[in-house]
């Protein structure tokens, strides 16, 4: 069995042929499907599709880019849109430096909500970072000396230094098609290094499909050859790699099994 721990359902690419989109994935062995939020306006229709399809369940939070939208949100706000059943974290999430949709001010600002909902729900932070290893380490640090709390990094592509903290905090890290791509050869070396219990995996649909599926539209059922190639990052079977991942996602969205 298979976990797609992080995919965009509700995206227009793959929402009109949703029914056919979960049908392949079954067919290579996915058997579960967290579907991942980029803002709060997506949570009606997320909900939609997990009531359609018992094994989807959903995150709900605000990606870096669409901070400014939501500069003004409430803990509060956060922690209602958690309430239902079928949400089973807080996400996605994160600071993004890269591209300049947001700034950097309003990125920590609405970050920070999100970690204290966190904190406070017990349900896992579903994070997002790029070009921001010291701001994401040092955030995700010092609130977590505060207040313990859960987390992946999804989609992760950052430095070994970033890697290597989030772990000393019990964090998971997700690998994503970014692994298959010729030019990852450092990415790959740091996953050797991340201990299996400590790995999720996804496809972050309808983006970054892996190699050979390289423009495609990514969908669940690519997952299997991302599978492929961590089992050979870490020098262990495909069957391993379905076992532990599956195994670690159930132990991080726990909301999953009380629900499930």
């Amino acid at each position: 069995m298979l976990v797609d721990s992080h995919c965009h359902l509700s995206s227009k690419e793959i929402y009109d042929d949703l029914d056919r989109v979960i049908e392949r994935a079954k067919e290579v062995g996915v058997s579960i499907f967290l579907n991942a939020a980029a803002k709060f306006d997506e949570l009606d229709k997320q909900l939609e599709i997990s009531n359609r399809f018992h094994n989807i369940w959903t995150v709900t939070g605000v990606h870096p880019h669409d901070s400014m939208a939501y500069e003004t949100l409430t803990l509060e706000e956060v922690l209602k849109k958690t309430a239902y059943d079928q949400v089973v974290g807080i996400g996605e999430c994160g600071l993004d430096y890269f591209y300049d949709f947001s700034p950097k001010s309003v990125q920590k600002k609405v970050f920070r909500t999100m970690i204290k909902a966190a904190q406070k729900s017990g349900l896992p932070l579903i994070v997002h970072t790029r070009d921001a290893d010291e701001d994401t380490i040092s955030m995700l640090e010092s609130a977590w000396l505060e207040t313990p709390f859960k987390a992946v990094i999804h989609c992760f592509s950052s430095s070994e230094k970033l890697a290597m903290k989030m772990l000393e905090l019990g964090f998971y890290i997700s690998a994503s098609g970014i692994i298959t791509f010729k030019n990852s050869a450092v990415l790959r070396s740091i996953f050797q290094k991340v201990p299996l219990d400590r790995l999720l995996i996804e496809t972050d649909t309808p983006y970054l499909a892996p190699m050979p599926m390289r423009g495609h539209v990514n969908e669940p059922a690519f997952i299997v050859h991302t599978a492929r190639t961590l089992a050979e990052i870490k020098g262990v079977s495909f069957e391993e790699i379905a076992t532990a991942t599956t195994k670690n996602f159930l132990t991080l969205f726990d909301k999953v099994r009380r629900h499930g």
